[in-house]
């Protein structure tokens, strides 16, 4: 009598990416943030340059993944950390194609745009699903982080281009995202919208989001920005990030059922 429930916790322990509810998304979008503080920090700051800073972060990126793959549980700092990793990867990858190598902000959006597509087709043909809630095994896991560093990528590159290139700046550009999340939001509770859809459509969002909040934290002044450096300002959203977790406490994501 007792084997049931046994199996079903086990089932629902087994997935380590966590539940989404209020807590994940204010964690997400101050970890996206951070994302592009820290990213400046390293190829600007410091002036290792975007090349470097990248390979650098993608090298973290990637033991991050291997360990989190790896994990038996849901392991809430564990995951942040690779969230973090794939933001500031992001960050500097997006600063990369579009400065760099001279695409701009537009062909920059729209490679990452068809790359993150192409990972979500491959991920759904592999599995038949991108539901968050079918991410328990290696594969799915794989899939997963590959998307969601395509999606931190896509999303630095529209936050640089609302706020620079269409010249909205950084409170427009938060306005404009934080709307567009308002919708989703309002979408989610009103409507019949694939719940799915309706996740991966946030969780990109809160990406620009954060890179446009990023930026106003650290510019000067003179730019619209707030001068808090781009160190403090991260020193200051890793202790947010840190409070939410001791405050709001998170659970593993309970397994979809087939």
């Amino acid at each position: 009598m007792t084997a049931r429930p046994s199996c079903e916790a086990s089932a629902a322990a087994a997935s380590k990416v966590p539940e989404v509810t209020l807590a994940f998304w204010l964690i997400k979008i101050a970890a996206t943030t951070l994302g592009e503080t820290g990213g400046d920090a390293l190829s600007m700051t410091m002036g290792l340059g975007y090349l470097v800073s990248t390979a650098i972060f993608a090298a973290v990126f990637l033991v991050a993944v291997c360990a989190q793959v790896r994990a038996r549980r849901f392991r809430p700092l564990l995951y942040w950390a690779t969230i973090v990793a794939t933001t500031t990867v992001g960050t500097t990858l997006a600063d990369f194609a579009d400065r760099s190598l001279g695409i701009g902000y537009a062909g920059g959006s729209t490679l990452l745009a068809l790359l993150l597509l192409l990972s979500l087709a491959l991920w759904y043909r592999w599995l038949g699903t991108v539901s968050v809630d079918s991410v328990h095994s290696p594969r799915a896991e794989l899939c997963y982080w590959v998307t969601i560093m395509f999606s931190q990528t896509l999303g630095t590159a529209l936050g640089d281009w609302t706020a620079d290139t269409a010249g909205m700046g950084y409170v427009g550009g938060m306005a404009i995202f934080g709307s567009l999340l308002a919708l989703l939001a309002l979408a989610y509770y009103r409507t019949r919208i694939s719940r799915t859809l309706l996740f991966w459509a946030a969780f990109i969002l809160t990406r620009p989001l954060g890179a446009v909040l990023g930026d106003f934290l650290d510019k000067p002044l003179q730019s619209g920005g707030l001068a808090l450096g781009r160190f403090s300002a991260s020193a200051a959203l890793l202790g947010f990030m840190a409070l939410c977790l001791l405050l709001m406490p998170q659970r593993a994501a309970a397994r979809a059922r087939h």
